[in-house]
């Protein structure tokens, strides 16, 4: 029990201070070779606050405990706009500014719905496998096109600024890049682990594990950097965040766990979670989005509304929870 525990936090801890120190490197590394800054934003940071999901996933997926790698990656979108947005939004109202934003909030529910077509047979096959991370690709390649040519959208205008302020030599930048990935990788291991022993020891599946703890450690990049970008009145990077690792999420994380090993999908995920999932993913794309020539916002009661319904489906799972347990 103390070392499931032990194995879980210091592991948690390590991913989390790894990742940031991992995105910091690659993103002054992208500036050092003259990287635009909306490309930096959406390729190096969408990446770096999804890679501890994107290393936990693939992991569990190696080892087997393919509950965790599936409840992390959708546990970690349901946070990431129940609690992250939820929170944010509270304590400042995010105004949806950025042309890129917007046109990619339609994409991501979208790709939801293609996420759940695909393993409506209870099964995450190779095959549906390769089709998330093609398609994965080929948005992240018609994005970086079509946000290359908006010289001038705010995004790009708050990543520039963001990583502006912070310069590393280039030998500082490509050790903490290596260094970050390499603690990655161990911490991730520590971490699934302790997880799957929890999971053992209380008797609690590993799906609502990687649901509940599992998820929101992993998430915890998406937190810090949205409240931190909130309270700047940083609109753009706070939703940017979000949005970016819910598409890293549902489709790169989910295909690399799948194209490691075959995943069974439980019918529990698929009428109790992904519904949660799509309700959420579509409830953003409607208050952010923006109609009439309106600007999207999510102002602080939509937020609590997000916050309300984040907590009420964890306490739905922590009761299904002890219900099962022997």
């Amino acid at each position: 029990m103390i070392i499931a525990v032990s194995a879980l936090i210091a592991g948690l801890v390590l991913v989390v201070w790894s990742a940031d120190r991992f995105v910091e490197g690659a993103a002054q590394t992208a500036r050092y070779f003259k990287m635009p800054p909306l490309l930096i934003g959406m390729v190096i940071v969408g990446f770096g606050t999804s890679a501890p999901e994107m290393l936990v996933s693939a992991m569990a997926s190696l080892q087997g405990s393919s509950g965790i790698a599936l409840g992390n990656a959708y546990g970690s979108n349901i946070a990431n706009i129940g609690l992250i947005l939820g929170l944010t939004a509270i304590i400042n109202p995010i105004m949806v500014h950025s042309a890129v934003l917007r046109r990619e909030l339609p994409i991501l529910t979208f790709v939801t719905v293609i996420s759940i077509v695909l393993v409506i047979d209870r099964e995450l096959s190779s095959i549906d496998a390769i089709i998330l991370i093609v398609l994965f690709f080929g948005l992240m390649g018609w994005s970086i096109f079509q946000s290359m040519r908006r010289k001038d959208d705010s995004f790009a205008q708050s990543i520039d600024e963001e990583t502006g302020n912070r310069t590393l030599p280039v030998q500082k930048a490509v050790f903490w890049l290596v260094i970050g990935l390499i603690l990655l990788i161990a911490s991730s291991r520590i971490f699934v682990y302790g997880a799957v022993e929890l999971a053992r020891i209380f008797g609690i599946s590993e799906m609502i594990i990687g649901l509940t703890i599992v998820a929101v450690g992993t998430s915890v990049p998406e937190l810090a950097s949205s409240i931190i970008a909130a309270r700047k009145g940083e609109h753009d990077i706070a939703l940017g965040n979000v949005l970016g690792s819910n598409l890293f999420n549902t489709l790169a994380v989910v295909g690399i766990a799948g194209m490691i090993r075959r995943v069974p999908v439980p019918v529990e995920t698929l009428i109790r979670d992904m519904p949660v999932m799509a309700g959420l993913t579509v409830s953003l794309f409607i208050i952010g989005y923006g109609f009439r020539g309106k600007q999207g916002r999510i102002n602080r009661f939509e937020g609590i509304l997000l916050l309300v319904l984040y907590f009420g489906y964890t306490g739905f799972l922590i009761r299904a929870a002890m219900q099962i347990r022997p």
